[in-house]
């Protein structure tokens, strides 16, 4: 039976059957599942003020005491779906080991980081460029250690793989698709192993781009139908040499399938919708959003708002509920973004926070209305409560800002 009830009654083991808000407006990529404590918190947050539950599917609200009790932690370990019903894993388990850190205390570690794993995935490279086997059991503590940095902060890591340079642009381009997987696959709620192995399948879905001819990878231009046709057999490649690899299955169809679409438009084989291997469908989103939001010898780098609006527009390349799941992942406003708010200031995204993805903390810096720089202060939009909030993307190239990265990079600032 359906119900509409208070989030102030709200309790574990409770069924979500719908949120009345777009998917854009709460913090959950879906909108239906069995509700735990950090679940009924973000609900609380985001100040909706009621929610429709079933209670076939679990808990009645706590007047009648209808229902039968559920452990919450059961709760937590409950089978995710997709839209079609297909499990995405036993959830929970890769999202609640660790306190969330403030993404400000995670980036110095998380720079370190990825400066030293892009490092490593050069000589990954280059030993595979001279015919060397790759060891994915080599890969792991690497992984691990990328997967630890998301699981205390989701944001700093990815935001700090936007800030490539383009010497060295694809073995940083493996770590910030490893980062951006093991972010997704704790979204999606995929148990600690598949985390893992998300990660090493990002890691080395570009593997095959070692054997790709220098003069094709490094051009500076658009490639011509003929290079294209060579760039694309970098998925094969890739493929082929991780069969001598001792990594899973998952991983080498990572490799083979990242650029297939939902449509049966992509490559190598045309695969549509669930015929592509889940991995491989999270792997296309994470690797398209990190090429986009990067700047490259051809093209400047698209802000990331543009990236997952451009992305969502694409009809038929991507699996939508991954796609939604990947929002929520990054967040409307991703760390580093430059915002304009009501009140009439330029501020930098800060950090995501645990509430709507449009409320993030910001650190405003310079005032349109005088037109010219102020004492830095960090807002969070979200205790704000509505005094003041984001109306629009700005371009950072439009009011020449070249040290913005600075004002994230270093979150030192007066909090109001």
């Amino acid at each position: 039976m359906l119900k509409t009830v208070a989030t102030s009654v709200l309790r574990p083991g409770m069924f979500l059957h719908s949120l009345d808000r777009r998917w854009l407006d709460h913090p959950f990529w879906k909108n239906s599942f069995l509700l735990t404590a950090i679940d009924i918190e973000k609900i609380v947050a985001s100040g909706i003020t009621s929610i429709v539950i079933d209670t076939d599917r679990g808990l009645s609200s706590s007047e009648d005491g209808l229902g039968e009790p559920v452990d919450p932690f059961d709760a937590a370990g409950s089978t995710t779906q997709t839209g079609d019903g297909q499990p995405l894993g036993t959830g929970g388990t890769a999202r609640t080991h660790l306190p969330r850190r403030p993404v400000g205390e995670e980036i110095e570690h998380a720079k370190r980081l990825f400066e030293s794993a892009s490092n490593e995935m050069k000589m990954v490279f280059q030993q595979a460029r001279m015919g060397r086997a790759v060891s994915g059991a080599s890969m792991m503590p690497l992984v691990q250690s990328i997967a630890a940095s998301v699981m205390r902060n989701p944001y700093a890591l990815t935001s700090v793989a936007r800030l490539k340079h383009h010497d060295g642009y694809t073995y940083m381009h493996s770590v910030a698709v490893c980062a951006l997987m093991t972010a997704l696959a704790r979204e999606l709620e995929l148990d600690a192993a598949d985390v893992l192995e998300a990660g090493v399948a990002g890691l080395l879905h570009d593997l095959g781009k070692a054997l790709m001819p220098l003069a094709v990878l490094n051009k500076p231009g658009k490639l011509s139908v003929e290079e294209f046709e060579v760039a694309k057999k970098h998925s094969y490649d890739g493929w082929q040499m991780l069969q001598s690899a001792d990594v899973s299955d998952a991983v080498l169809e990572v490799a083979l399938h990242h650029h297939e679409k939902v449509n049966g438009r992509g490559y190598p084989h045309g695969l549509k919708d669930k015929a592509i291997p889940l991995l491989a469908r999270m792997g296309a989103v994470c690797d398209v959003y990190d090429a986009v939001t990067s700047d490259r010898p051809y093209k400047s780098s698209w802000h990331p708002t543009q990236a997952l609006r451009s992305m969502a527009s694409w009809e038929g390349q991507f699996d939508k509920t991954i796609l939604a799941a990947f929002v929520s992942t990054v967040g409307i406003y991703p760390v580093g973004s430059l915002v304009r708010l009501e009140s009439g200031y330029l501020a930098v995204v800060l950090d995501q926070g645990n509430g709507s993805i449009l409320t993030p903390t910001v650190k405003t810096f310079f005032s349109c209305k005088s037109n010219q720089p102020v004492f830095p202060q960090i807002v969070d939009l979200k205790k704000s409560k509505g005094a003041d909030r984001i109306v629009a993307i700005e371009d950072p190239k439009q009011w020449n800002l070249p040290q913005l990265n600075d004002l994230w990079l270093n979150q030192a600032g007066p909090f109001v």
